[in-house]
């Protein structure tokens, strides 16, 4: 994915157009990988200070946004419009009648208050595709209780499975639920426009972070239902096979993932422990499992010897997946693979200057993912996209 330089080649979803009603970060994160790949995307925000995460989420750069809306609102054109005023409503509305899709993540009941819920919007466009995330889906017990990803995390079932087993439940370094619903909507909106665009009809997408936590335990349901167990917290380890997780060397941790029997022969082979092989106790893989933390010792003894660098090239050397573990800063700031692969970008934007984003992790032949716009000002495109439909804002 490059970096912000004039005029990009036209992604694959040029001829999609997107109302972003969303904020913070599900919704904003959906939209943003639509206008990764080429979409219009218009972001629809109230006048009183737009979306919520331009001023209260961490630190501003040089201007009032915060560097969090920034990373998340890329490609994004800014609209400023009153929903609740009659006249603005109507501004949108008329927006609505050229677009292909509206996003948004409020509360359920708080579109149809606005009056751009599904059945109205569909009314003026029968093509449109509508998306919600919400925190817990429109239905059901929970559809009405706030939706935060920590909470997602934990009603979910990712934080009872996260940690150390002898400590805490932590929820997931990463916003996962707030991600992966991001993700999920993308794809379902994919998924309706395609239709619409064969059909003429279009039709209501809906996710939720609880849901989308939930379906990423791909792992886990298997061992409840399968085996007849709750599955527990398990540290790095892995549900299915061992040794498969992160274990101490001299100078820090290394990732093995010796998960089937010829991995396993050659890890002993590099750490010289042929010993293990014999061990009753690691013979097969759920023997290994069934003694993960007597494993995880005796690998140790051995790894303490030398530093992570040194084993990690041994154990490539012998065809056995190992990794280092690294901090951001080696990651974003030293990794070769991550500047090879061109996973940190550049843009302009016209207040904090030159800034670092991450790139699309996508990579499509013809039709690239790219970067054409920074994050907007508040209202910055008003005018722009009102003269283009001919009405006034």
């Amino acid at each position: 994915m490059g970096t912000q330089h004039g005029e990009q080649p036209p992604g694959a979803l040029a001829h999609m157009t997107v109302l972003d009603l969303t904020q913070v970060m599900a919704g904003p994160f959906c939209t943003m990988v639509l206008a990764d790949l080429g979409a219009d995307v218009i972001k629809i925000e109230n006048p009183d200070g737009g979306d919520q995460s331009r001023r209260s989420w961490g630190r501003s750069g040089k201007g009032e946004d915060s560097r969090a809306f920034m990373s998340l609102n890329r490609n994004k054109r800014s609209v400023v419009l009153d929903l609740k005023s009659e006249e603005d409503r109507a501004n949108f509305y008329q927006l609505c009648v050229s677009a292909d899709v509206v996003v948004e993540n409020w509360r359920p009941g708080v579109a149809t208050k606005l009056g751009v819920d599904f059945e109205t919007l569909s009314a003026i466009n029968p093509r449109l595709v509508y998306a919600t995330v919400s925190g817990f889906g429109l239905t059901g017990p929970y559809a009405d209780r706030p939706g935060y990803d920590l909470i997602a995390q934990a009603m979910s079932g990712v934080m009872s499975i996260t940690g150390e087993p002898d400590g805490r439940p932590v929820k997931s370094g990463i916003p996962l639920a707030d991600l992966g619903a991001g993700l999920f909507c993308a794809i379902g909106i994919l998924a309706a426009w395609t239709s619409a665009r064969d059909t003429g009809r279009g039709q209501r997408v809906e996710t939720s972070l609880f849901e989308s936590a939930l379906a990423l335990a791909v792992w886990e349901s298997t061992e409840f239902w399968d085996e007849g167990r709750v599955p527990q917290k398990l540290g790095s380890a892995n549900r299915m096979s061992a040794p498969y997780q992160a274990l101490a060397t001299r100078d820090g941790y290394i990732t093995v993932g010796a998960n089937n029997d010829r991995l396993w022969r050659r890890l002993c082979a590099v750490l010289d422990v042929e010993e293990l092989l014999t061990d009753e106790r690691f013979r097969t893989n759920p023997d290994r499992m069934a003694h993960r933390a007597e494993l995880a010792a005796a690998l140790e003894e051995r790894l303490i010897e030398r530093d992570t660098a040194a084993w990690v090239d041994l154990l490539l050397g012998a065809g056995v997946p190992a990794g280092p573990i690294q901090d951001y800063g080696q990651v974003l700031g030293e990794d070769p693979h991550v500047k090879a692969r061109g996973m940190v970008a550049e843009l302009d934007h016209p207040v904090e200057g030159r800034i670092p984003v991450l790139a699309s992790p996508l990579r499509l032949t013809e039709t690239p993912p790219s970067i054409r716009r920074p994050p907007p000002l508040l209202g910055e495109h008003t005018d722009e996209v009102f003269n283009r439909v001919g009405a006034e804002p």
